[in-house]
């Protein structure tokens, strides 16, 4: 019955992780973050990594804007880690939103998996990355030509798990809720978002974390999908 595929990109086909790690290297080294106080570029990764993640789950959920995700995550960063608040380098998120989406690692046969689907189905993103980054990621990597419809958030008006992003999904991709699948590593706004929608979802779970009782499909490795579909 499935025709139509929908991925989350950021964390399911696009590595997230690897490609911030890169660009947060470069970065730390380039503003001389050591001779601020910040010893250790694991450390600072670390703690970036928590305070981005725990503000992007407010992001999800409507709580914050962009624009207070944006401003917080370095700045969080870097007085936890004690840096004071007239040194923080406040230029360093913009040169991260710069310089990240142009990174091009992607989590392991993506490209396979997706050139495999769409011989058979029609693919699409559903996105709550920022719009600007979400086409450059896209661009960069030359995924443009396996997806018809890339749905972001800024243009819905809504995140996942809103159901309402959804609705306007299916409207762009011309699809019916039961033909109709969700793909992506966020329990929360891809999986519990689709079913509580009624849509079917698979959950990406590349860290083989427990699965979690309402969780009916996950996958640990993309190449997976080539067995089910």
């Amino acid at each position: 019955m499935i025709k139509h595929i929908f991925f989350d990109l950021d964390h399911t086909i696009w590595d997230f992780d690897k490609n911030a790690q890169e660009t947060l290297t470069e970065l730390y080294h380039e503003y001389q973050l050591n001779n601020l106080g910040l010893h250790s570029c694991d450390e600072f990764i670390d703690t970036y990594t928590a305070n981005n993640q725990l503000l992007w789950a407010d992001y999800h959920m409507g709580k914050i804007t962009k624009d207070v995700l944006r401003a917080e995550r370095f700045h969080k960063t870097f007085i936890q880690l004690g840096i004071a608040p007239e040194n923080v380098p406040h230029q360093f998120e913009d040169d991260y939103v710069n310089r990240s989406p142009e990174k091009t690692n992607l989590f392991e046969g993506s490209e396979k998996v997706l050139a495999y689907l769409q011989k058979k189905y029609t693919l699409h993103i559903i996105s709550n990355g920022f719009k600007e980054t979400t086409l450059i990621k896209m661009d960069r990597c030359n995924l443009n030509p396996y997806f018809s419809q890339v749905i972001i958030s800024e243009d819905a008006g809504v995140n996942k798990p809103d159901p309402a992003i959804f609705d306007y999904a299916l409207q762009k991709a011309g699809a019916k809720l039961e033909e109709s699948i969700m793909i992506g590593d966020s329990l929360e706004a891809d999986v519990r978002g689709a079913q509580d929608y009624g849509m079917k979802a698979i959950y990406f779970n590349p860290m083989n974390l427990e699965k979690p009782a309402d969780v009916t499909w996950q996958i640990s490795h993309l190449e997976e999908l080539m067995d089910h579909f």
